[in-house]
This record gives C-alpha cells, sequence and structure tokens, in this order.
C-alpha cells in the first residue's frame, strides 16, 4: 500500500483524495490521535516553505498525525473544511477540528501543538 511506503519516509501524509482522507481521519478517530493538517498550494510560496517546518514537527511529534492537503487536488475536502487561504493549519481531535491557524507562523504552530496534545490528556 502506498500510504504506508510514505509513512516510512515521511511522518507527515500527502493525502490525495477525499478517500484518503476518510481513511486516515477514520484511523486516526479510532486510535485517538490528534491530527494537524497543513492545507497547502504549490503556487502559495508561504505554504512551500512551511513544509520542511512541518516535518521537523511531525518528527518531534510521533503521538500527532500530520497531513498535507494540496487544496488543488483535493478541492472537495478544501471546500468541506472551509479552507480559504493558505497556509492554513487546522488542529483535530476525535474528528472535530478544535483549532484553526491561517499563515505561516511556525512559533504559533508550536503553541497550538502544545495546546492540541494538552487537549489530548
Amino acid at each position: 500500500m502506498a500510504q504506508q511506503q510514505q509513512i516510512m519516509k515521511s511522518r507527515v501524509v500527502h493525502i490525495d483524495s477525499k478517500e484518503t482522507w476518510d481513511f486516515i481521519a477514520s484511523q486516526a478517530n479510532k486510535q485517538g490521535s490528534p491530527v494537524i493538517v497543513h492545507f497547502t498550494a504549490s503556487w502559495c510560496l508561504p505554504s512551500v516553505a512551511m513544509e520542511p517546518f512541518f516535518e521537523r514537527l511531525a518528527s518531534s511529534h510521533p503521538d500527532i498525525d500530520f497531513l498535507l492537503v494540496d487544496v488543488d487536488e483535493v478541492k472537495e475536502l478544501a471546500s468541506k473544511m472551509e479552507i480559504k487561504a493558505m497556509p492554513t493549519f487546522l488542529f483535530m481531535k476525535e474528528g472535530a477540528v478544535v483549532d484553526k491557524l491561517v499563515g505561516a507562523n511556525p512559533e504559533e504552530i508550536k503553541n497550538r501543538v502544545v495546546g492540541l496534545t494538552n487537549y489530548n490528556h
């Protein structure tokens, strides 16, 4: 399965379809894992610039699932989640959005990750 191979290379899972989203979100929900989703676009330089930071964050937080969604690849999901600007970061717990951050702000993302993990306990 391509998803498992990608997870081994990177802790950030690239969501390429609504079906992949549904599967990964369902698994995270069953396991009780918090989820952070980075909504990005290849043409958005701040979004692209955040990807290495997002990878490092994923490596240092194995208890959180990190997902990357290109809004042009999965328009239906971006619309459903009401994504209006990139980058947008959604912080989810038990299938629900508990926080949202719009913009490339690494320090604030780190703070909200701490909040999400505290929310977890």
